[in-house]
């Protein structure tokens, strides 16, 4: 699988799909697989229509093929097309410039795989708090990164 392709099943399972606009934990609109914008860059809003499941993977290959380019960017090392889609999916629910900053993109740099478990593991709050879901993404990114 591509990293893309990776990252897409990761968010998909753990973003889950949402015909309707809803507040995600963090207080932003969001539809479908997590979209907060759409293709043309407006923000998605609580007032937009619903959107089928394919529109909904349609935004998200758009998202993480842009998002692909960044990652690669940021972290240009060769690396196992899981660990380039553990990043991914990473940088789709965090935020590339959440990746930019981060000790994570460091420790990839580095090719420091031993210390880049803990490093997804520590970006685990929503709104304030520890999520369970995010707890248990940043667990199957992490998981991405040691497989030999």
């Amino acid at each position: 699988m591509s990293p893309i392709e990776i990252a897409a099943v990761l968010c998909a399972k753990f973003e889950g799909f949402f015909a309707r606009p809803y507040l995600c934990p963090a207080g932003v609109p969001t539809i479908g697989y997590g979209a907060t914008r759409y293709p043309d860059g407006r923000a998605v809003t609580l007032h937009d229509a619903p959107i089928t499941r394919a529109t909904a993977l349609l935004y998200l290959q758009f998202d993480l093929r842009a998002d692909a380019v960044a990652v690669q960017k940021l972290c240009p090392g060769s690396m196992a097309e899981r660990r380039r889609g553990a990043l991914l999916d990473f940088a789709y629910n965090c935020g590339v410039g959440a990746l930019r900053s981060s000790t994570l993109r460091r420790r990839v740099n580095a090719a420091d795989w031993e210390s880049v478990p803990a490093e997804f593991r520590k970006w685990v709050r929503g709104g304030g708090r520890v999520l369970v879901g995010l707890v248990r993404r940043r667990n199957a990114e992490a998981a991405l990164v040691v497989q030999e």
